[in-house]
């Protein structure tokens, strides 16, 4: 059961966006696997910043550099305490995800990937953790492999053991899939990688909300999330890396923050993190990336998982019993994600017709085209839920969809 002091009223309260209406509507918000929305707490943090203190960090002695680069800094230490890091200098700051395994493949992919390697990723894949490894292979002559599903939308283990060879040089995989919430066993992937020597990069994004992410436990080698999928602005990520493998990879950008010295008869660069961070970043937005996680520890994950998993139970009981209901995705570990079809309807069309009774979910493919392709559809509804949701609104959103059945029969 959730914990008792989880007031979700009081939470609700705390998120300004929520209080609105759309089309004429309260606004229910069932697209928090894009992005969620932010409580006051973050967006106070971000107007401080540019109220009080704006100034590049790092380079300065005046006091508005001073507080700027320790306020900064002190984002790098609660991430890091987050991601239970063995040290800060193993946190990188990026503006996401994306950009998160797009250096991993520029730098490590650089230096380690040669021609006759293989990378692993799988079948259920965002489209930012399939097209760098497929640049990287095609520039190196490496060879992609593909971990299939069952039709629950889970990865087929033995199948992914079988794939597993000397050969592989890193294994790329999400810990909660985006576009069907199924939650992978990214401990027994890595466990199994490193047996045959092979490096293992979790794409966290869908997980930081709703897992405990402990780097030292899974013993990766790499894990790349989000700020705005946990509370936080937008452009702002985190990019953890063991230090051994952090030192040896070269640069992902020139510029400033990353050289120790610069001359035209050659260039020494930073330690880490501040190799990889290359120019001015973005100060307030990282700054409140700390409220977020401030924000998510205090509420505590384990019950913000209790809660999740409460209003998903309540939202498939409740959907049973709507007419020509299809769930894509059906995994026995699952996240608060249900991604759904309904028979002789457009997913585009209930898209649109539910944001006019002012519910707002996501339609389409979810940068997943290769997975809609597996279960052979073009896409999906997709409603994804947070802390802040609840079953009044659930109940909203089910009547409203039978609702909008009844005008296409």
């Amino acid at each position: 059961m959730v914990d008792a002091a989880l007031d979700i009223e009081a939470i609700r309260k705390q998120f300004p966006i929520l209080h609105q209406e759309v089309n004429g509507k309260p606004l229910v918000y069932f697209d928090n696997a894009a992005t969620s929305q932010k409580p006051q707490s973050v967006i106070d943090a971000l107007t401080h910043y540019y109220n009080t203190d704006n100034s590049n960090i790092h380079r300065g002695i005046h006091t508005l550099a001073e507080r700027a680069t320790s306020a900064f800094e002190d984002t790098r230490k609660t991430v890091a305490k987050f991601l239970n890091a063995n040290e800060v200098e193993e946190v990188i700051f990026t503006k996401g995800t994306t950009e998160g395994i797009n250096l991993v493949a520029a730098t490590f992919g650089r230096k380690f990937i040669n021609t006759g390697d293989e990378i692993i990723v799988s079948a259920l894949e965002h489209h930012s953790n399939i097209v760098p490894w497929q640049i990287l292979c095609e520039e190196k002559g490496a060879t992609l492999k593909v971990i299939p599903i069952n039709d629950k939308g889970e990865l087929i283990f033995g199948e992914y053991v079988k794939l597993l060879s000397d050969k592989t040089k890193l294994v790329s995989v999400n810990y909660i899939s985006n576009a069907l919430g199924t939650i992978n066993p990214v401990k027994e992937i890595i466990d199994e990688a490193h047996k045959v020597g092979a490096k293992v990069l979790i794409d966290a994004a869908q997980a930081a909300p709703h897992v405990k992410l402990d780097v030292k436990a899974l013993d990766c080698d790499f894990l790349a999330f989000s700020a705005h999928k946990v509370y936080g602005p937008t452009g702002v990520g985190a990019l953890y890396g063991k230090r051994d493998l952090l030192e040896a990879m070269p640069p992902y950008q020139g510029g400033g923050e990353m050289i120790k010295d610069v001359s035209f008869s050659g260039t020494t660069f930073n330690d880490i993190p501040y190799k990889f961070e290359a120019g001015t970043p973005n100060i307030g937005e990282v700054i409140a990336f700390k409220t977020a996680i401030d924000f998510v520890e205090e509420l505590g994950q384990e019950n913000i998982a209790s809660y999740e998993d409460e209003l998903m139970t309540y939202a498939n009981d409740l959907l049973k019993d709507v007419d020509g209901f299809t769930p894509v995705g059906t995994a026995d570990k699952k996240a608060s994600v249900i991604s759904f079809l309904i028979d002789g309807v457009h997913p585009f069309d209930l898209g649109q017709l539910l944001d006019a009774k002012g519910i707002a979910v996501r339609t389409g493919h979810h940068c997943a085209q290769p997975l809609m392709e597996f279960f052979n559809i073009e896409g999906t509804v997709r409603a994804s839920f947070s802390v802040y949701n609840t079953k009044e609104e659930i109940k909203y959103f089910v009547d409203s969809l039978k609702a909008v059945i009844k005008m296409f029969k």
